[in-house]
C-alpha cells in the first residue's frame, strides 16, 4: 500500500468528513463486516485509513482505493 501525501490525505478527509454515512460494498479483510453493513465515519488517520463505526459494532477502518464503500 502506498501512503498518501498531505494533498491526497486532505482529499480523503474532505471526501469522508466525520459523520459521513457509508455502506460497505467490499473489503479485503477477513474481519470485515458483512457486505451491505452501514457505518459512520469517525476520523481519517495519518495514513489515510477511514475509521468507521459499523452498525454491527465493528470499528474496522476501510482504505479508500482498496476497499469499496458507497456514501449514503
Amino acid at each position: 500500500m502506498k501512503f498518501p501525501n498531505e494533498k491526497e490525505l486532505e482529499k480523503i478527509r474532505q471526501e469522508y468528513p466525520v459523520g459521513t454515512k457509508v455502506q460497505l460494498v467490499s473489503m479485503c479483510d477477513e474481519q470485515a463486516p458483512p457486505v451491505g453493513t452501514i457505518g459512520e465515519v469517525e476520523f481519517v488517520d495519518d495514513v489515510g485509513s477511514v475509521h468507521t463505526r459499523w452498525q454491527n459494532g465493528s470499528g474496522l477502518a476501510f482504505i479508500p482505493d482498496v476497499d469499496k464503500v458507497r456514501k449514503l
